[in-house]
């Protein structure tokens, strides 16, 4: 595949740069869905939902991570993920978020703060899934 028919994808946190390279395609999920991106996508700029993003590079290897909140642009074959909080699916402990989700859930309900926590350890434990 000829570079310009690539992505130039970067992932970055508030507190540092997650990820960046080269990649086929690009999932996200926005506050209007989840977006695939694709080589020469029209320009776009969305709001990210806490969800994961999965970046498919051109071998086949796919790159996940969990986000939460932030935006994302395309344009011009480049891909910028800017988000409030991201993580690797492989810099994710399991057990923590597990117990994150536990300890939110009962509150949820009533409480902003506890169904952002809720949200937040769902793609936590989602991306961990998705990475296998």
């Amino acid at each position: 595949m000829a570079d310009d028919d690539l992505l130039t994808v970067e992932l970055v946190a508030a507190d540092r740069t997650v990820w960046t390279g080269k990649a086929a395609m690009v999932v996200a999920r926005t506050a209007d869905g989840e977006v695939g991106i694709l080589p020469h996508h029209a320009p776009l700029l969305g709001a990210l939902a806490n969800g994961v993003v999965q970046i498919r590079q051109e071998g086949g290897e796919t790159v996940v991570a969990a986000v939460h909140g932030g935006f994302l642009s395309v344009a011009d074959n480049r891909v910028g993920i800017l988000a409030e909080l991201a993580e690797l699916a492989d810099e994710i402990d399991v057990s923590r978020a597990q117990q994150a989700l536990e300890k939110a859930r009962p509150d949820a309900l009533e409480d902003e703060d506890a169904t952002y926590a809720v949200r937040r350890a769902e793609a936590r434990i989602r991306a961990h899934e998705l990475a296998g």
